[in-house]
């Protein structure tokens, strides 16, 4: 399936959550809303999910003065990719991570951690930029900025919807007919809770496949699988001591899982496991590609 089905698949998917939300928090009227609230969220997913997500995480532009030698690195490898050069944001994070986003690669951004600047060799981190760049060639930072604005309002629905649900019963408990309306309302959490798992199994299930193309790509955009293959170790090991803070929803933008130190963040990961990945970068090292 090419990338642009994809994209339609799961905004389809993830709007059909929407909608099933909706109905179930307020009816047809629910309905009503929540379909025009996903045809306003598809719009602004595609339009302004780059400033959404790297605000969840207050990055902010580095211009070429702020980091002369990162700007210059970005430039080769994108020069070396086939595409223009992205604009590169900085996360005030000690959790050593990277992820790129945009609508296309004339609007895209790459944003680093603090703490990756520091944790990663420059050898290692032309590595991980490679794989942001191997990203945006290969058009995934659109499904996947998309996929986090649509997962995050799903939560946020149906959090609204979990509460309504519990407030709703604990009201109407003694009134007549109250099993029956207890029963919708039970159903309605049940929704509630169900709807961001599935969200979050959508984000798994795109979001797998396209990390590891992307590292192929990097690979082949550096001409150094091994020092991708390093720098992968290294984040995942200190992503299990230092967690990312911020929302999980926008978790399948980066290299790696930036809430691996979280037990029920790894029941349900965006990324292949990071041995496998590296064993990919080895053999493609192996084979000279």
């Amino acid at each position: 399936m090419t990338s642009q089905l994809k994209t339609v698949f799961l905004l389809g998917l993830l709007t059909g959550l929407m909608l099933l939300i909706g109905q179930a928090a307020g009816g047809r009227a629910g309905l009503v809303i929540a379909l025009g609230l996903a045809v306003v969220m598809n719009a602004v997913s595609y339009w302004y999910s780059d400033k959404i997500v790297l605000s969840m995480y207050h990055a902010r532009e580095l211009n070429p003065g702020d980091a002369p030698w990162l700007h210059a690195m970005v430039a080769e490898l994108a020069q070396n990719a086939g595409i223009p050069k992205p604009r590169i944001c900085l996360i005030p994070q000690e959790s050593p991570n990277a992820f790129a986003t945009g609508r296309n690669p004339e609007n895209a951004v790459v944003a680093v951690t603090e703490g990756i600047m520091r944790a990663l060799s420059p050898e290692e981190l032309r590595g991980v930029l490679s794989h942001e760049l191997g990203h945006i060639k290969n058009h995934d930072i659109l499904i996947q900025s998309v996929a986090a604005v649509l997962g995050a309002a799903i939560m946020t629905i149906a959090n609204m919807l979990q509460w309504g649900a519990i407030f709703g019963m604990g009201r109407r408990s003694y009134a007549d007919g109250a099993n029956d309306r207890d029963g919708g309302a039970l159903g309605a959490l049940a929704l509630a809770i169900i709807a961001p798992i599935a969200a979050t199994l959508i984000q798994m299930a795109i979001s797998r496949s396209r990390e590891f193309l992307a590292d192929e790509t990097g690979a082949r955009i550096s001409g150094r699988p091994l020092d991708l293959a390093s720098a992968l170790g290294r984040l995942d090991a200190a992503s299990r001591q230092i967690p990312l803070t911020g929302s999980p929803v926008a978790e399948n933008l980066f290299i790696v899982n930036p809430f691996a130190g979280s037990g029920m963040a790894n029941l349900f990961s965006t990324h292949p496991p990071i041995a496998e990945r590296m064993a990919r970068l080895r053999e493609l090292a192996r084979q000279g590609r």
